[in-house]
């Protein structure tokens, strides 16, 4: 049965660079995601846009780029297993940081690569003033104070892209975990109804968004949830089959921890009725899930 191998390379816009060259070199990756959006950093970015058009996107996406995209080039030789990136790093601007990607990749000598934006979570100009919020006032009282506001997509526009041969894919707020299930429905040619599979690459994709969290990183408690060389932590990967089953592992030799109680801590992290995780693509049940 055919596998994916998908890594996490980032989980939050801080996040440090070496596990995700780790993963790039040692991981036999099919897909490197990176996930660095959060409401407060995609606010952050359209200040910085307000204060320069070309601006925008997160302030570690070029030396990131610059540490894999030589690993995504090497996929590309005949022999070579490719390497594909997906993230939403492009936060407020997903187009110049297309653009930036690009001119990485001309400077690096690394031609032919193809490089995606997806656009269309950016709703600020449609919002109605008179529209209510859950404080009782509306959106035009808010005045220059609201600079912000953004869907979240879901894995479609992903999967258009991968199927366009693009090599990077750049997205602004896409759910999380739409970023890892986006690659499961182009590989795989899961229906867009098939709501148990689409249940279980959402609960992947959630398990690994977080990056270093399941790998031990949030976790770990000294005393009373141990986790060995913290400071060498690992990120994950996952091996998924055609059903949507996976193995969540780490790179041999890094540190941290994946264990069942690893796992099922990420699992419930930021849900609040596990039998019923909203995303764009489907509402998943965590409730029957094991490990």
């Amino acid at each position: 049965m055919k596998t994916l191998r998908i890594g996490a390379g980032a989980g939050y816009s801080g996040d440090r660079i070496e596990p995700a060259v780790e993963l790039a070199e040692k991981g036999a990756l099919d897909y490197l995601v990176f996930e660095c959006l959060a409401e407060r950093t995609i606010a952050l970015a359209q200040q910085a846009r307000l204060s320069h058009p070309e601006a925008g996107y997160d302030p570690l996406l070029s030396e990131r780029m610059r540490r894999v995209l030589p690993f995504v080039a090497r996929g590309r030789e005949p022999g070579q297993k490719r390497l594909r990136v997906i993230t939403n790093m492009g936060a407020a601007n997903p187009l110049s940081a297309a653009n930036e990607v690009r001119r990485i990749a001309t400077a690096l000598g690394l031609h032919g690569l193809k490089v995606a934006a997806l656009t269309g979570d950016d709703v600020l100009a449609q919002l109605d003033p008179q529209q209510l919020l859950d404080n009782g006032a509306t959106v035009g009282a808010l005045g220059d104070r609201l600079i912000s506001a953004n869907a979240y997509l879901g894995a479609e526009g992903i999967v258009e892209a991968l199927k366009a041969d693009a090599d990077v894919v750049i997205t602004g707020r896409v759910a999380d975990p739409s970023l890892f299930l986006a690659p499961q429905l182009f590989e795989f040619g899961w229906a867009p109804d098939d709501w148990a599979r689409l249940g279980r690459g959402t609960l992947i994709g959630h398990l690994l968004e977080c990056a270093g969290q399941i790998t031990g990183g949030y976790f770990a408690d000294p005393g009373v949830k141990d986790v060995p060389d913290l400071a060498r932590l690992g990120f994950p990967l996952a091996e998924i089959d055609a059903e949507g089953r996976a193995v969540i592992s780490k790179v041999l030799g890094s540190g941290g921890r994946i264990d069942t109680a690893t796992c099922t801590e990420q699992m419930i992290y930021e849900v609040h009725d596990p039998s019923a995780y909203l995303t764009p693509d489907v509402t998943a049940d965590f409730s029957g899930v094991s490990f």
